[in-house]
């Protein structure tokens, strides 16, 4: 007599039921894979709009801001200076040191401060801009999942800032959306019209 083996019927029943189970189950994981894969994209938009929005915050406040003399910011006169020389024009209200080497005012009255449309000066009214493309080559969408999402960069002035309207304060708002123009998040933050300090002496 020839031996020969095989599975059982009862084994065969087995292994049909788990391969069924692993085949069905494939759509369902693939669904929750590309889920987590889009909310990982959607959390980048978002850090990526919230380091423009630091960056943003970085540039001179106006595009008057920029000292004729020094690359340090000044603060824009807005009736508030005083009218002494420019190496001591401080604002008559409270916020200014009367010492040297701290905030001030732009002179006025000098006319080699760059104009308005001055592109060379990097200031907060430049970096408005409308919906573009957070990420890069984002609509290749070569895994099927990958969708574009876009910011908005709004910069106003005369904003409401503790219950009242300040000239001197400047809101700037980038919001992300998606392809449908669905708002995903806001992002906020302010900028005051306060200039810089010079440093008197640095050492390294």
């Amino acid at each position: 007599m020839v031996k020969k083996t095989a599975f059982t019927l009862i084994e065969l029943v087995f292994a049909i039921v788990i391969i069924g189970f692993t085949v069905l189950s494939l759509p369902m994981m693939n669904r929750v894979i590309s889920q987590g894969i889009e909310s990982n994209l959607v959390q980048e938009a978002i850090f990526a709009s919230s380091a423009e929005l630091n960056e943003a915050i970085t540039a001179y406040w106006d595009d008057n801001s920029l000292d004729a003399n020094t690359t340090f910011a000044r603060v824009i006169d807005d009736g508030n200076c005083s009218n002494i020389s420019s190496s001591s024009r401080y604002r008559l209200k409270p916020g200014h040191i009367a010492q040297p080497l701290h905030r001030r005012c732009v002179d006025s009255n000098d006319t080699s401060f760059p104009d308005v449309n001055n592109s060379a000066v990097f200031s907060l009214d430049d970096i408005a801009h409308g919906s573009k493309n957070i990420f890069i080559d984002a609509t290749t969408n070569q895994t099927g999942y990958k969708k574009d999402y876009n910011s908005t960069l709004i910069v106003e002035r005369n904003t409401t800032f503790d219950g009242t309207n300040n000239p001197n304060i400047k809101k700037l708002t980038i919001t992300v959306t998606d392809t449908k123009g669905k708002p995903i998040t806001k992002l906020s933050t302010y900028s005051a019209n306060i200039g810089e300090i010079d440093y008197y002496k640095r050492s390294f």
